[in-house]
């Protein structure tokens, strides 16, 4: 009597094509932004010329955010992986959702401050973006704070989603980089690929 073998779990299932070129190209943006952001301070020679990339990219990964929310919304995500527990999801939720906050309220800090400065955000040669907030510097300075902070908030949020991804991805191993990776694995298949479908009103939560 031939024993049988224990049927491997299923590769998980992986975000919309959609999705995952979002959400690469903002991991890319985001990179960009956090590095220039640190040679903002530390350059005094470049720092204009880091200005006028910092502030069109900004207003670029705002743009990124909102889409990616309203795709999210009419969207179905892929399920975590099976054997993650219900700490580690919770965790990768609630991460994910400041991660979203802060990507989402960063940008509208920066642009409030330098509208508070006096000062114009020029998207590209005379194209600029009119000021939402009224010139004063008391609370360009105020701004100016909020914006530091919530750029350290980032760099901590950010770095702990790459430690985590990298947690679950060299030493558990459970295939959670699949379910937004475009690259396939040996036991990736059909079921790897979810169809786009429209999700109901009541799933409106944040991917990663």
């Amino acid at each position: 009597m031939s024993s049988s073998q224990p049927t491997p779990p299923p590769a998980p299932a992986r975000y919309t094509v959609v999705a995952r070129l979002l959400h690469w190209t903002m991991a890319v943006m985001v990179i960009a932004i956090l590095f220039i952001g640190v040679f903002m301070v530390t350059s005094v020679a470049d720092f204009n010329f880091l200005v006028t990339v910092h502030e069109p990219l900004g207003i670029a990964i705002l743009i990124f955010v909102l889409v990616r929310i309203g795709w999210r919304r009419t969207h179905v995500p892929p399920p975590f992986p099976p054997g993650m527990g219900p700490l580690d999801r919770l965790a990768a939720i609630y991460s994910e959702k400041l991660l979203y906050a802060l990507l989402l309220c960063q940008p509208l800090i920066g642009w409030a401050m330098v509208s508070a400065s006096g000062q114009p955000i020029i998207l590209f040669g005379s194209l600029h973006l009119p000021a939402i907030a009224p010139q004063n510097a008391t609370l360009f300075a105020n701004l100016l704070r909020a914006h530091i902070v919530a750029a350290y908030l980032l760099y901590l949020t950010f770095a702990a989603h790459l430690a985590g991804v990298l947690l679950h991805t060299i030493v558990i191993r459970d295939k959670v980089l699949d379910r937004m990776a475009f690259w396939s694995t040996p036991r990736s298949s059909r079921a790897a690929v979810q169809a786009e479908r429209p999700v109901p009103s009541s799933r409106n939560s944040v991917d990663s």
